[in-house]
């Protein structure tokens, strides 16, 4: 994995289970210790959420949906905490193709608001926001058979993937330009920019991550240190990128 002696607190913002993600091909376990080899300070579990490719029976009373789909969490941040990975908990939801992770709030709060399953793009921003959550457009402009159309919402993240590294690292990289235009687009609407690996299983890691000069305390640290520009660079696994800076924040 590539590493940065200045930013040597890597996190991975975008990682999927086989517990929570009917694409994830490795459990929360394997993933963590996958991470932890790497070198990695710590991931977030954000697996497809109910508008998106979920694992769990939508079927399933809420409660019981939203046990299921945080097994992976659980099983990762057990493990995590037993090898000294941090393992934040997050999700990615879906609209119709259109994506963002979700970051910040924890099991718990999710369970207790089922209105997650039918709430818009804008009703998810505000209800999240309002809870101290973190909203970030997640590979704005990937175009695939199931992206009918990039559609675009700066009004209601409070962040952009930058980086997705299954667009641009060189060993797994399709669209490259699918990340120049979400820099521009952060760049137009003055948003904060994070990187993630998109991963689905243990082997192979992209190695792509937003760096910091110092270790999170929690997951709420994180989300202040986003939307507060602190000092950090990104990663697709291969190239080092400019991050955030607190200097960029407009007055």
């Amino acid at each position: 994995m590539l590493q940065s002696k200045d930013y040597p607190f890597q996190y991975d913002l975008h990682v999927h289970t086989s517990q929570g993600s009917l694409c994830g091909r490795s459990t929360g376990a394997e993933i963590a210790k996958a991470y932890q080899d790497a070198g990695y300070a710590g991931i977030v579990i954000t697996d497809h959420h109910f508008g998106g490719n979920t694992r769990p029976d939508r079927n399933l009373p809420w409660e019981e949906w939203a046990e299921a789909f945080c097994s992976g969490y659980w099983d990762a941040k057990q493990t995590g905490d037993a090898i000294g990975l941090q393992v934040f908990f997050g999700w990615e939801s879906g609209f119709h193709g259109t994506e963002f992770l979700i970051v910040g709030l924890t099991p718990e709060w999710m369970k207790q608001h089922p209105e997650l399953r039918d709430c818009s793009i804008q009703e998810q921003y505000q209800l999240v926001h309002e809870s101290g959550g973190l909203v970030i457009h997640a590979h704005p402009f990937r175009r695939r058979p199931y992206i009918k159309e990039v559609r675009l919402y700066p009004d209601y993240i409070d962040a952009v993937e930058r980086i997705n590294a299954s667009h641009s690292n060189p060993a797994v990289a399709d669209k490259p330009e699918y990340d120049d235009e979400a820099a521009a687009f952060a760049k137009k609407y003055h948003k904060p920019v994070t990187a993630g690996s998109d991963q689905h299983d243990s082997v192979n890691l992209r190695g792509a991550g937003i760096c910091f000069k110092r270790k999170m305390q929690s997951a709420k640290d994180l989300v202040q240190a986003i939307k507060n520009r602190e000092d950090s660079i990104l990663t697709d696994g291969a190239v080092f990128y400019p991050g955030n800076r607190p200097e960029t924040i407009e007055k």
